[in-house]
């Protein structure tokens, strides 16, 4: 099959300055064009797909600026343009007094035909979720699912940065019958798509890059109601995806089980595991890894319930061949990993022998010699300055007590890992790079309690009740007390939200209530 491109490079030549577009059609190559770059102060330099070329040799200065602002479309809040009727995109740079000083023109590209390596995915009715590297193509195939869908379905596109349906109000042919909702303001995306549903009446939703927690619950809102979701999220892969708190919702989310001592001894596991929440938002989850490959999780749910119980994630591999034709090849699930490799951390209620050598009798405890492989030292350092408890950083693993790590790291099994799991180290592998998530670790090995946070507690509640009343499943939602200044924070997120607060009772019980903003 040949794919044709539509680019209109014409349109994105003629804002440029005359010698910038003088160079540029002496240059030729709008095939293989990306972008151009117009910084002040520096030359401009147009990006191909093979380099990059400098247009000309006099510095931008602000009036070259000026001249492409003048005769592009407005500025949104994310500081992204276009050329109406038309899928470039243009990106501002700008000073601490909010001045224009750089402008990244990238070149936008209809291209017909994409689809036809996942075609019988996107006409099979299942919720689609696509995965990729920035510049690989998400958008691209986005479009091309809505034009095709659109021919047999009623199809919504909710384009936030105008990047699918392009600049202006008459969208681009490219999106063909779609109808395109466009978003005010980059924040109020999550209203946009419940929006979209209520009063349009669509089969299919389209979005592009689900970003936060707010979008992801109104993506599974959208999806509970029978609606066919076509989206993309930040992250390379689907084990990027369950990595991020934010985001791993739309994949079932993970939270820590605490299995019988039976089932614990059936599955060969510590007592505490990870396991998938609830049914993941998306059926299918496709990861662009170039043009013409993509790697397709057929089994969302059994995808990440594998990953979880440390094997390999099945995937099915589609390549374009020159020839047009789809070759498809299965990837086979690996053997499970030994058990060690399925614990996310050691039980806290059987610490490891070590652990309890590490304690002097009736006294501090002895210092714990840490080897940390990929972590933030000085956020290990403050959450043992936190709890004043005495850590040793160690660089040699033969010196080390424990070895702390991140998941991202210990699914690659590096030779400080495996080194470390022969020899008998204990391995703690921790979720995110923070000194919560180490004060936690460090609290257990120590045998210590933690007293919670208030203000994630109060932070954790509000973001609950917010997304409880945003998607529709509750009118109001009351807060636990809380003291003055957690209460003006829980405001602030309210109003961030576009939602409507209220303080009621007297001290020390004085709470926040809630509200939707109708």
């Amino acid at each position: 099959m040949t794919l044709e491109i539509t680019d209109n490079i014409n349109a994105l030549v003629d804002v440029m300055p005359p010698d910038i577009a003088e160079a540029l059609r002496a240059t030729g190559r709008f095939e293989s064009l990306l972008e151009i770059v117009l910084d002040k102060g520096r030359v401009c330099e147009a990006r191909y797909v093979d380099g990059n070329v400098e247009l000309t040799e006099r510095e931008m200065g602000q009036e070259d600026l000026e001249h492409v602002v003048q005769r592009i479309g407005a500025f949104g809040d994310d500081n992204r343009a276009g050329i109406e009727r038309t899928l470039h995109r243009i990106s501002a740079i700008r000073n601490r007094t909010d001045e224009i000083i750089g402008l990244t023109c990238r070149v936008g590209r209809a291209v017909f035909g994409t689809i036809d390596i996942m075609r019988d995915i996107v006409e099979s009715g299942q919720s689609i979720l696509l995965l990729g590297r920035p510049g690989v193509g998400k958008t691209t195939m986005l479009r091309e699912v809505a034009r095709v869908l659109a021919d047999s379905k009623r199809v919504v596109i909710v384009d936030t940065s105008n990047e699918i349906g392009g600049d202006g109000d008459i969208p681009h042919p490219a999106i063909g019958r779609s109808r395109r909702m466009q978003v005010k303001k980059p924040s109020r995306q999550h209203k946009v798509m419940i929006e979209a549903v209520e009063n349009h009446m669509p089969q299919v939703i389209v979005i592009d890059e689900i970003g936060n927690e707010y979008e992801a619950a109104a993506a599974r809102t959208i999806a509970e109601r029978g609606v066919q979701l076509v989206g993309t999220a930040h992250g390379n892969t689907l084990d990027n995806l369950m990595m991020n708190p934010t985001l791993s919702d739309l994949v079932g989310g993970i939270q820590t089980v605490t299995l019988s001592d039976e089932e614990a001894r059936r599955r060969g596991t510590q007592k505490s595991v990870l396991e998938r929440k609830s049914p993941p938002t998306f059926d299918v989850v496709v990861e662009i890894q170039d043009f013409d490959r993509v790697a397709v999780r057929h089994d969302v749910a059994a995808a990440v319930d594998a990953a979880l119980r440390g094997r390999n994630l099945e995937a099915e591999i589609r390549t374009r061949l020159p020839s047009g034709d789809i070759e498809k090849t299965e990837v086979v699930v690996a053997e499970p990993l030994p058990a060690q490799a399925q614990r996310s951390r050691p039980a806290p209620e059987s610490p490891v022998p070590a652990v309890r050598e590490w304690m002097r009798e009736g006294g501090r405890p002895a210092p714990l010699r840490v080897y940390p492989y990929g972590l933030n030292q000085n956020r290990i350092r403050q959450a043992s300055k936190s709890l004043n408890l005495p850590i040793i950083l160690v660089n040699d693993l033969s010196e080390a007590d424990v070895l702390f790590t991140l998941r991202s790291y210990y699914r690659q099994r590096p030779h400080a890992i495996a080194e470390a799991e022969r020899k008998g180290l204990p391995v703690y592998v921790l979720r995110n790079n923070t000194a919560e998530q180490m004060e936690h670790y460090l609290a257990e090995i120590f045998g210590l309690r933690l007293q919670a946070d208030p203000q994630e507690g109060a932070i954790a509640e509000v973001r609950q009740a917010i997304l409880n009343v945003q998607s529709g499943r509750s009118r109001s939602v009351q807060l636990s007390p809380r003291e003055s200044g957690l209460r003006k924070m829980q405001h602030d997120m309210v109003r961030e939200a576009d939602l409507l607060s209220r303080s009621s009772g007297t001290e020390p019980r004085r709470r926040v209530t809630v509200y939707a903003n109708r």
